[in-house]
């Protein structure tokens, strides 16, 4: 690594320090602290959203998915975009003008407990376990990709890259909370959809252009070329089932409760969508081009291919800033995943169950405290060398998609879901993710997402109808929030 690269990254680093410290001074309370005070503009909610959800598995995991399989791996990128699509058209609008109207939630636990009035607060506190459970080993996921950058291109120890990363992102999460997340995820949106269109446009040219890139690549193997090389039902349903978790990650949906006005969500969406479709696309590209590229000297590490175009290709100055593009993808996503967690133990544990009372600088405090906590805990889950970035997070995406996806949904849609219902498609959902993914061959080498998902969605709607129906102030209050959403 020389000069002129780290001082690249350093100068990017500082930027985003520089961000949080700005974001600080407007953070008064809790609220803004875990929301932004919902004053999301349209532009910084899109790339917010899409940069949180990318991670490191953008720049590492599918090129790395690419690298190894060719085409066949393509699935998983429709899969997204198709599930993205669809949370943007028809939930991001409906959960705005619900968590307002039910209470004013600002966390997903907040929203589950006011929507269905559960004074128990055992719905919150399900629910927040979910959060902590899987954001763990979401949030270690990242972690390991920081740790792999640092590894390969600074030649630093991979503990010690653990270590340095976290603190990095740690530094600017800590203090300026989803405000300070918001703005760098949107100048990191920025940043890595420019490294995903510049490193694949660079290869391709390097290779001689799109036809004699797949000539290179047909030549090795023609399989690579082929979407359905491979192929097996089972195979292709778990790829596309990925979409599904869209619906239940907690970090995403809470964009669209941050988001200023409903009247932004439109534009948002066609930000956000378009801002994906490049960016997947650009994913896709690296890794199938790499196939080509390093034919003669294959890697040891199927997901570095995106890290060794930007070293081999570029002067040390823009490789800086391309390695930067990969620092931006995981810190847009673990500070975002911290500070749900840290909303999950301030509100959903600390001040429901301990602490009533507890003051506004106290909830930002054991808010801060919490976020230290659970980066501490996902560096020690990262500690195993060989850990995968695609793995640690598809186990996560499965969880969060299958506890809460059908949750969110039938809460916006069915007027005749219990707190029983909800609590029964949580705990069903997560059980499934957790049991499916320790088991093999046959119909268990589907992606646990999918059975998890309609388990819960059959639990709540069995659970909902055999129990009694929702209270009068219940059934009012969704009454209210349809009249809500056709004046919005």
């Amino acid at each position: 690594m020389n000069l002129p690269t780290l001082t690249a990254i350093i100068i990017y680093l500082i930027g985003m320090l520089v961000i949080g410290i700005i974001a600080a001074k407007m953070t008064s309370n809790l609220s803004d602290y875990v929301l932004g005070g919902r004053r999301l503009s349209a532009g910084v909610a899109a790339l917010s959203a899409g940069s949180s959800d990318m991670s490191g598995w953008l720049m590492l995991g599918l090129p790395g998915a690419m690298y190894l399989g060719g085409m066949g791996e393509a699935w998983l990128a429709i899969g997204l975009a198709v599930g993205a699509y669809l949370n943007w058209q028809f939930i991001a609008k409906p959960f705005r003008v619900y968590t307002e109207v039910a209470n004013d939630s600002i966390t997903v636990p907040d929203f589950f407990e006011n929507r269905f009035r559960d004074g128990s607060k055992i719905l919150r506190v399900v629910s927040a376990i979910v959060i902590l459970v899987f954001f763990t080993f979401y949030t270690s996921s990242s972690l390991v990709g920081g740790a792999v950058l640092l590894e390969s291109s600074f030649g630093m120890d991979y503990t010690l890259a653990l270590w340095v990363g976290a603190a990095v992102i740690l530094s600017y999460t800590f203090f300026g909370g989803f405000l300070a997340a918001s703005w760098t995820d949107f100048i990191q949106g920025i940043l890595m959809l420019l490294a995903l269109i510049i490193i694949p446009i660079t290869v391709i040219y390097e290779l001689g252009g799109w036809g004699e890139t797949i000539q290179k690549v047909g030549n090795i193997d023609p399989s690579y070329l082929d979407i359905t090389t491979g192929a097996t039902f089972i195979g292709v349903v778990s790829l596309l089932a990925w979409g599904l978790g869209y619906f239940g990650q907690p970090h995403i949906i809470v964009r669209f409760m941050g988001i200023k006005s409903t009247k932004e969500i439109p534009k948002a969406r066609l930000i956000g969508m378009t801002w994906m479709i490049i960016s997947l696309f650009g994913a896709i590209f690296i890794g199938f081009s790499g196939i080509a590229y390093f034919a003669e000297t294959p890697l040891e590490n199927s997901e570095t291919v995106f890290i060794m175009f930007s070293q081999v290709l570029f002067n040390p100055w823009v490789a800086g800033f391309l390695l930067a593009a990969i620092l931006s993808a995981i810190m847009s996503t673990v500070d975002s995943q911290l500070l749900v967690s840290s909303s999950a133990l301030t509100q959903d544990f600390y001040k429901a169950i301990f602490r009533k009372e507890a003051t506004q600088k106290e909830e930002m405090l054991v808010g801060r405290i919490a976020v230290l906590v659970i980066a501490v805990i996902a560096i020690l889950l990262g500690y195993d060398r060989d850990s995968k970035v695609l793995e640690l997070v598809s186990y996560a995406w499965a969880g969060f998609g299958a506890a809460f996806g059908p949750v969110i949904i039938l809460s916006l849609f069915w007027k005749r879901m219990t707190r029983n219902g909800a609590l029964a498609g949580i705990i069903v959902g997560a059980v499934t993710v957790i049991i499916w993914s320790n088991l093999t061959g046959g119909i268990f080498d589907l992606y646990e997402l999918a059975p998890g998902f309609i388990f819960a969605w059959i639990a709540i709607m069995i659970v909902s109808l055999i129990g009694k129906a929702p209270s009068e102030e219940v059934q009012n209050e969704f009454d209210m929030f349809k009249e809500e959403l056709k004046k919005s």
